[in-house]
């Protein structure tokens, strides 16, 4: 079995300028070189995605976005679309978030076509899907992500490169966490969602993102089906977010070296 590798997306949401991004990168491209086995990402916001592409410009931090609307162009006052991100030298784009679902009303059928449209133009599309505390209370949590995950599988011819984040919408910025049996038990349960799909399951990283820090995110990561986070407030701090790619790169170390005594 080929060791584990993570991907660490810190999603920025409305924070930050241009200036104060280019400020941020900056100094984190200077303290992160890489790791084996570990792919970190920022999205930032829209105005600031071109100083953010000039600073991560051939360097290993790879660079994503938030949203995207699923048109190529058009009359979409306050849109924007993948080959405009494309351009900005965009690779990741973050599709369905929960605040996106419920602050602005966006529906299975909506993400789905952004989904697909992300794969159509290049981009890797970072699913997300999750259940609100009252879905999980009556025990429907399962059922709804299996939905999610089957609108927007059906909306893209053959998807292969993407992300699917496991965000529980009750541990949002919240300050909770779920435990992380119950995130392994949720992250096999997209696995298993996946190739029901015929997607090849094993080859797709699965991440967390409910309230994710460092002192809690090696227990989290060292789960079988838990392949990275999508870090929210934790990402707006260099240091917290550093810590959580080296605790990253640790297990990603670890992971290596049982491959070779293995094999």
């Amino acid at each position: 079995m080929a060791a584990k590798k993570y991907l660490i997306v810190g999603n920025w949401k409305m924070h930050r300028t241009a200036r104060e991004t280019a400020e941020a990168l900056s100094h984190l491209a200077q303290r992160w070189s890489g790791a084996r086995g570990v792919t970190l990402a920022i999205c930032p916001p829209f105005t600031a995605l071109t100083a953010a592409a000039k600073i991560l410009s051939n360097g290993p931090i790879r660079l994503g976005a938030q949203n995207l609307h699923w048109e190529e162009e058009g009359a979409f006052t306050g849109e924007i679309s993948s080959a405009m991100l494309r351009d900005l030298s965009v690779e990741y784009v973050i599709v369905g978030h929960s605040e996106r679902r419920a602050l602005f009303h966006e529906d299975g059928p909506t993400v789905a076509k952004k989904f697909a449209a992300a794969v159509t133009h290049g981009l890797k599309p970072i699913l997300c899907v999750g259940e609100t505390e009252a879905e999980r209370e009556s025990d429907e949590q399962k059922e709804i992500v299996k939905r999610q995950i089957r609108e927007a599988l059906r909306a893209a011819e053959a998807p292969e490169n993407f992300t699917i984040a496991y965000e529980p919408i009750w541990a949002i910025g919240t300050g909770r966490t779920a435990t992380a049996e119950d995130v392994q038990l949720m992250h096999g349960h997209i696995r298993n969602v996946l190739r029901e799909c015929g997607v090849a399951a094993d080859r797709i990283p699965i991440l967390y993102g409910g309230s994710v820090k460092a002192a809690n995110c090696t227990q989290l990561l060292n789960r079988p089906d838990v392949d990275g986070a999508l870090v929210g407030g934790a990402s707006l701090r260099n240091d917290e977010f550093l810590a959580i790619a080296g605790l990253a790169a640790e297990l990603a170390k670890r992971e290596e070296g049982v491959e070779q005594i293995e094999s």
